[in-house]
């Protein structure tokens, strides 16, 4: 038998869908975008309250709150940005990049004024995001009795003596280097950087494993790229990507510190040896943070500074033969280490 079920009434179709006004979209949007018009208001005042009341400041334009003209400065060539800005405001004007508010200067005179005569009123620092990067314990970030004991420790790893024992692993390192360059054009530069990083690596951590500098350059390199951006910890941004790797790195050189501290005969030597042996130095012994901190300190400061300086070397001598023929003459009868 088979049952069968009949509905006296049809079976009752689903409620239109409720029309919404016209009006009432547009309210909504014309709602957000208030909102959102709202928010940038308020940070912009909020930008504006804190520029220092009562102090002149050069021309120039700060951009919008936060960003500042970070964008433009990534959209155009960094030479034209500047330019363009020197061209309209003059030699000394303000903005803002990376989060930071800043005032540049490009003539001679006013680099002399913050350099030299004026010295004294100015403080060395980088911005906020580049001290999370380097790390806050760096050297470069203090003044006073830290930066004082600091100073003598860096500067200990450095002395001719010291440098004198690495001639040879420095000597092998431009071995390497130079097949790579025949019969090619090279980026000088970027070469430099190469080469210069390398010996950086010998001056912080003296004679180790080549397994665990290659990790620790590779997580180095990484925290590079993200010196120059814009400091958004964001996932996918290159500051993210920077901030972790930055993380890596320092959880390495921890277990790096606790193998020094734990046998004395590990490797020992470089700016990572000095800075254990602080109490040598008659100075306080350093935390695993401080000491971390600072020999990437070291390395950041070693890195683009010498290969900036190597790459302005090469073209003098390039452009000089005669100078090029003195020093190669000059180098000949040096005595061999």
């Amino acid at each position: 038998m088979q049952l069968q079920l009949f509905f006296p009434f049809p079976s009752p179709s689903p409620p239109p869908l409720p029309q919404i006004p016209t009006l009432i979209i547009t309210s909504t949007l014309f709602s957000s975008f208030f909102f959102f018009f709202l928010v940038v208001l308020v940070l912009f005042s909020s930008h504006q309250r804190r520029q220092p009341k009562g102090k002149i400041l050069p021309p120039g334009s700060m951009g919008w709150p936060y960003i500042g003209e970070t964008l433009k400065f990534y959209t155009q060539n960094p030479d034209s940005f500047f330019a363009n800005r020197r061209r309209r405001y003059g030699d000394t004007f303000k903005t803002h990049i990376l989060g930071c508010p800043c005032v540049m200067i490009s003539s001679p005179e006013a680099a002399r004024i913050v350099l030299v005569t004026k010295a004294h009123l100015f403080k060395p620092t980088y911005p906020p995001s580049k001290e999370k990067m380097i790390g806050p314990q760096a050297l470069f970030f203090h003044q006073g009795a830290y930066h004082s004991r600091l100073k003598k420790l860096v500067l200990a790893a450095f002395l001719p003596s010291v440098i004198r024992g690495s001639v040879s692993e420095i000597e092998q390192i431009v071995l390497k280097f130079l097949p790579t360059w025949e019969n090619t054009t090279i980026n000088t530069l970027q070469e430099m950087k190469r080469y210069a990083f390398d010996v950086a690596m010998i001056s912080a951590f003296g004679h180790k494993r080549d397994s665990e500098m290659k990790g620790i350059k590779q997580l180095y390199q990484c925290l590079e790229k993200g010196y120059n951006s814009m400091p958004l910890d964001l996932p996918g941004t290159p500051f993210h990507k920077a901030m972790k790797a930055r993380k890596q790195l320092n959880e390495t050189l921890r277990r790096l510190i606790q193998e020094r501290r734990g046998n004395e005969k590990a490797g020992g030597g470089g700016l990572l040896g000095n800075l254990l042996g602080a109490k040598n130095h008659k100075v306080d012994q350093l935390s695993d943070s401080q000491i971390a901190d600072n020999v990437i300190g070291v390395i950041f400061a070693a890195h683009d500074t010498t290969a900036s300086v190597l790459t302005w070397v090469l073209k003098y001598l390039h452009d000089n033969r005669d100078l090029l023929e003195a020093v190669t003459v000059n180098f000949l009868f040096l005595p061999r280490i």
